[in-house]
């Protein structure tokens, strides 16, 4: 078995070093096994020194020009060897036990890709209370969160991986798509809960609750319009870290 995890990264100095940092310890769970690992880091057309961090760390580092999460995301995909794929962003740290959880839902043979409950790294009301609110649609509906995401990589492929048309929420179109196709051969798509993925606050703290509900008001009025523009996703693609 090889597991391949694809980091996308723009302009991600400043936590990229963490969190291959926590990959590397996390993925004692899968060498216990055995099992072959390597980490692709996709520096979507950076301009600080995401790919020296990335090659520093022994991460084998592709570049995506256009600036796109789905395409970073695709481009690091394309490039992996792996039976398995696992997405992990720049500002995530998966555990070991969550990785080993991952192991586990790989050989019951009945996975066909899977996401997790997250953490933020920062508490607060608001952001527990939105959280907890987004934990538990994406436990009901089997909604992947884009911060991590593991998928075999054959089926990924088959699907088409993600949509480049879409600038933000691609990672909803993939799991929906992926929960087609899991029901399709007698498969499931599964969020683990038992070892959240702890990710950073900083988009909550750079722009605040007003701009958030601003964006899902956009969404609400016109998804097709604000989905597949970069202007419409503009908390993704304004470059502020």
């Amino acid at each position: 078995m090889k597991i391949s995890i694809v980091v996308p990264a723009f302009n991600e100095e400043k936590l990229l070093p963490a969190t291959l940092c926590s990959i590397r310890a996390a993925s004692e769970a899968f060498t216990s096994r055995g099992w072959e690992i390597e980490t692709i880091v996709c520096d979507n057309n950076s301009t600080d020194h995401t790919t020296a961090i990335a090659q520093a760390a022994e991460a084998r580092v592709v570049f995506e020009p256009i600036n796109q999460i789905a395409r970073a995301r695709n481009t690091g995909a394309a490039a992996a060897t792996g039976d398995w794929i696992i997405f992990v962003d720049a500002d995530s740290h998966p555990s070991r036990e969550l990785f080993v959880d991952v192991a586990e839902a790989i050989l019951t043979g009945r996975c066909l890709a899977g996401g997790v409950i997250v953490r933020l790294d920062q508490w607060s009301f608001g952001l527990w209370f939105f959280t907890s609110l987004w934990n538990m649609i994406s436990r009901a509906k089997k909604w992947c969160a884009g911060s991590f995401i593991f998928v075999d990589a054959g089926a990924f492929r088959a699907i088409g991986g993600f949509s480049h048309e879409l600038f933000a929420s691609e990672e909803l179109d993939l799991s929906q798509r992926l929960n087609k196709l899991a029901k399709q051969r007698g498969k499931r798509l599964l969020i683990l809960h038992r070892h959240p993925l702890v990710t950073s606050a900083r988009k909550a703290h750079l722009y605040g609750y007003r701009a958030h509900l601003k964006f899902l008001l956009r969404v609400a009025r016109g998804p097709r319009r604000t989905l597949r523009t970069r202007e419409g996703c503009d908390i993704w693609y304004d470059g502020r870290r």
